[in-house]
């Protein structure tokens, strides 16, 4: 399993948008990925809903697993999808 920590820099958070790129590349990795506010219940990665419901703001910290083939890899994509949402 890999595990990434982020900060959120965007002003509006995580937000439909980015969501939805996030959720995608989830789908597409054939992986099993959570993603949770530090401290709070992971959600299933691949429902945009699920992390809208999340409520990530400007300032929140983000982890994210995951678990499957080649999880390093996919786990710094998917980090790079949050840290770079506009």
């Amino acid at each position: 399993m890999a595990t990434r920590t982020t900060v959120i820099n965007d002003p509006v958070g995580i937000h439909a948008r980015p969501a939805a790129q996030f959720s995608q590349a989830v789908t597409a990795s054939g992986c099993t990925v959570t993603i949770a506010k530090e401290g709070g219940n992971p959600v299933p990665a691949g429902s945009i809903l699920s992390i809208m419901g999340l409520g990530i703001k400007q300032g929140d910290s983000v982890v994210i697993d995951v678990q499957g083939a080649d999880d390093e890899t996919v786990a710094d994509n998917l980090l790079n999808i949050l840290v770079n949402a506009e």
